[in-house]
């Protein structure tokens, strides 16, 4: 038996920004769907994170996921099993006012897993955790203990993981916690990432610029031979343009794949200002979001360029270099993940109206 992973799908994210809303639709129509079908996938199981906003709900938003993923699902027959994550609660304490159950009570085919339980997928057990909160921490560590279960699908916060790319976190749960299961999958960080028996599926697609170049996607789980199988995202929303007009006339150059999408224009080489000019106005007819030229008055070298950690724009890059560059009688990097969790959760408010 096979059946599908996936996680933190945040239906709502960048403010409900429409152009987000249209690139995920088009991993669902273009990617999800298509492996679904092939395979004849008759479960999902989500991992946490359904949607962005903790308070409330966007009615566009909703509208249009009901119909390009939970709608899809429903003509299909396929069970959609959903964990409660962390982003989809309303209080932080407990799960009962959660936005999976409320919103999508009208699917006879989506279970919301509220409480840990087991459950049976062909021929392997699965212990279900959703976000592990004051409310149900003692129901979980008992069955983390006793559950008759092979594996573990959770939403789950584990130390000495990465959140993104190069972000590891220091807080959260030993993984000794989880040792006794054959294997632990998990939503919450979007880094794919796998240390011993813990598996952070990452989530579908990009959402910041913290994603850029990071593969994204969702997996096939096979449930007789345990392989799990990564199906990536083609689709990118954020990409890197070096203008080097020494080596390359811009006259020609196809711009169309940046429609709707988030570009860095980094200059290195700029000897004709009228073919630039002609160029950036050429990005520009073609809609992107957003168009930011960094041109080389910082002194990029090759191999800076080409280190897929430099991004001189990312506020946390920049917030990581001045805590490198001081004099700290504390431990940087966790000061680093101290800023870290402030930045996200001031997006999370700016991003809600708070």
């Amino acid at each position: 038996m096979k059946i599908a992973l996936v996680t933190d799908t945040h239906f709502g994210a960048r403010g409900d920004h429409q152009t987000f809303d249209r690139f995920f639709e088009q991993f669902y129509n273009k990617v999800f769907f298509p492996v679904i079908d092939k395979l004849q996938i008759e479960h999902v199981v989500h991992l946490g994170d359904m949607f962005e906003r903790r308070k409330f709900v966007n009615y566009v938003t909703l509208s249009s996921c009901r119909r390009y993923f939970f709608e899809e699902l429903h003509r299909r027959g396929t069970q959609l099993h959903v964990i409660v994550g962390n982003h989809d609660i309303f209080y932080k304490n407990t799960l009962e006012v959660n936005s999976p159950d409320l919103l999508l009570g009208k699917y006879e085919n989506v279970r919301i897993i509220q409480e840990p339980i087991t459950q049976t997928f062909g021929g392997i057990t699965a212990l279900m955790i959703p976000w592990m909160c004051d409310k149900n921490m003692d129901a979980t560590m008992e069955l983390l203990k006793n559950a008759p279960a092979d594996i573990v699908f959770g939403h789950l916060d584990v130390t000495g993981f990465e959140m993104y790319r190069g972000q590891v976190n220091t807080g959260g749960f030993n993984p000794s916690l989880f040792s006794r299961f054959e294997s632990v999958y998990s939503g919450h960080f979007h880094h794919r990432s796998t240390k011993g028996n813990i598996t952070y599926l990452g989530n579908p697609y990009e959402i910041t610029w913290a994603d850029y170049n990071d593969p994204r996607g969702f997996h096939i789980l096979d449930t007789d031979t345990r392989q799990l199988n990564f199906i990536e995202n083609p689709f990118r929303m954020f990409h890197k343009l070096e203008y080097n007009d020494k080596d390359t006339n811009y006259n020609t150059v196809d711009v169309r794949k940046y429609a709707e999408r988030h570009v860095k224009v980094l200059v290195i080489n700029k000897t004709d200002q009228t073919m630039f000019d002609a160029f950036i106005d050429k990005m520009y007819n073609v809609n992107p979001v957003e168009i930011k030229i960094i041109e080389n008055s910082i002194d990029y070298d090759d191999q800076a360029l080409n280190d897929k950690t430099v991004d001189v724009e990312d506020t946390m890059s920049l917030l990581e270099q001045y805590v490198d560059s001081i004099d700290l009688d504390l431990d940087k990097d966790k000061f680093k993940t101290f800023l870290k969790g402030l930045y996200v959760e001031a997006q999370q408010l700016e991003e809600e109206g708070l």
